[in-house]
């Protein structure tokens, strides 16, 4: 094997190891979180002054915002008030199933979880696969009401298909009703403790007592949402309470989302493939976080600030407290443009500084399918482990442009990496990243890429082994050397 082979399968296997451990946004910021403070990252909160706080040339920070999205940076020992952000934005969130705020179902003796979906993810690929539960769940703790991170680690749930004997067209046509169909079992009532304590003290009741004065509500019985076990199945609960080490009665509400159990691999025939959950968009955001810490190498010759800024909600639309059309990113560029790094008093350096940044929006890219090359644009057809692809679309849904692919390729000869290119065709729609909601929200300069991928938005989604070290490369190579290529490439000189 290879030096070079070697280096690529080490960088793969971190990051498949980083998707098992990150099966929610939330999970992928404590990823994050937990690789930055080991480099040497300080954590500071939006909710401190940040005049109080000693931001220094050469340090390195993170702040979070509902523990679900974080901007990292560092600042160069060469950066002046008014100098340009190398910023590389990515999103932290993927297409699930999320657990509805009532969820507890049962249908012919099968006990239920009733789920919504979240973001465009294809449906019909959670079918038959083993689901469990992760998320956040907020708790009551020594007069506190404190989030705990929960992942089970053990299958639990499951929506099965109809065999094939019952529908003779499910091979032909796979119709059905997401709300009514989309439905995984958790269990059976004919065995579960709750479900059959339940039963029993109902049918020994036997008749209404809605109506008996003895048994309604005192005002401090009184809850303004019912709790969590009457809007849950009980034996759910209970396993959520044992997993985070609590009481059931401290649970006050819970995000969960389901996630395919299967682990995150390489595979192939020669390692060439990741099959995994996630890849949209936790390749962007190991990447960028990876290619960071690398840079701080040469931190002491940077003349800029060099960021990374991950973001909830994008498969959604961005529109949050914590998604890129959010003032987050804003607000932290404000913040840190109001710094007085020379000492020459305080100023107004934002707009300034804006006009010098540039932002790599990083979202995964469609890989040429081999069963579907009618599909892609003839000539624009990217390749599997062949480099990190810049998304192009004259109707601005990617926010590329020719100064921008510029930059980028000049930054890749620097690195070595190597570039392709993407644009739909003509009769295809084109989705959408973060790229153009940060371009027109701040004025910045900016260009959309990402690895090729196969299998977008299903549970189970492939890529590129040897990407994932090439982006990182190009990452670690555009925070290194943006501010002095920048220098050289004429924007506004026509």
């Amino acid at each position: 094997m290879s030096d070079e082979t070697e280096r690529a399968l080490k960088y793969a296997q971190g990051f498949v190891d980083f998707v098992n451990a990150s099966p929610t946004p939330y999970h992928a910021v404590k990823s994050v979180k937990s690789r930055l403070v080991e480099a040497g990252f300080t954590e500071i909160s939006e909710r401190s002054n940040w005049s109080n706080i000693s931001i220094k040339k050469g340090g390195k920070y993170f702040v979070t915002r509902n523990a679900s999205s974080l901007i990292g940076f560092t600042v160069g020992e060469s950066f002046k008030n008014g100098n340009g952000v190398a910023i590389v934005g990515a999103h932290t969130d993927s297409p699930c199933l999320r657990i509805k705020p009532i969820s507890n179902k049962t249908s012919e003796g099968f006990i239920q979880v009733g789920v919504e979906q979240y973001g465009g993810l294809i449906a019909h690929s959670w079918f038959d696969r083993d689901l469990s539960i992760a998320g956040r769940v907020y708790v009551t703790e020594n007069g506190q009401y404190v989030p705990k991170l929960i992942k089970i680690d053990k299958p639990l749930l499951r929506i099965p298909t109809l065999a094939i004997h019952l529908d003779r067209e499910v091979n032909t046509k796979f119709e059905f009703n997401k709300e009514t169909k989309l439905v995984p079992i958790a269990g059976q009532t004919s065995i579960d403790k709750n479900e059959l304590e339940a039963a029993a003290e109902k049918k020994k009741e036997g008749h209404s007592c809605a109506d008996d004065p003895e048994l309604q509500l005192t005002p401090e019985q009184f809850v303004s949402v019912q709790t969590v076990i009457q809007r849950h199945n009980k034996s759910l609960i209970e396993l959520i309470a044992k997993e985070i080490n609590v009481e059931v009665e401290q649970i006050e509400d819970f995000e969960l989302v389901l996630f395919d159990h299967q682990k995150s691999t390489i595979g192939g025939l020669n390692d060439e493939f990741i099959f995994s959950p996630r890849l949209d968009n936790l390749t962007s955001c190991y990447t960028a976080t990876v290619g960071l810490i690398e840079s701080l190498e040469l931190v002491h010759k940077q003349k800029g600030i060099q960021l990374i800024s991950l973001f909830d909600h994008e498969e959604i639309g961005s529109k949050s407290a914590q998604g890129a059309d959010s003032t987050f990113l804003p607000d932290i560029l404000k913040r840190l443009t109001a710094i007085d790094f020379d000492g020459n008093g305080s100023g107004d350096y934002f707009h300034e500084t804006m006009a010098k940044s540039f932002l790599l929006s990083s979202d995964m890219a469609h890989g040429v399918h081999p069963n579907y090359e009618d599909k892609y644009e003839k000539k624009n057809r990217p390749q599997l482990n062949a480099g990190p692809v810049i998304k192009v679309n004259a109707n601005q849904r990617y926010a590329t442009n020719s100064p921008g692919i510029v930059l980028l390729k000049k930054v890749a000869e620097q690195v070595k990496v190597p570039l392709q290119l993407f644009v739909v065709r003509n009769d295809s729609p084109c989705g959408s990243t973060i790229g153009p909601i940060l371009a027109a929200k701040l004025g910045i300069r900016t260009l959309d890429l990402g690895n090729p991928q196969l299998s977008m938005h299903s549970i189970r989604e492939t890529g590129g082994t040897f990407d994932v070290v090439k982006l990182t490369d190009l990452f670690k190579g555009f925070f290194e050397h943006y501010v002095d290529i920048d220098e050289k490439i004429l924007c506004d000189h026509l």
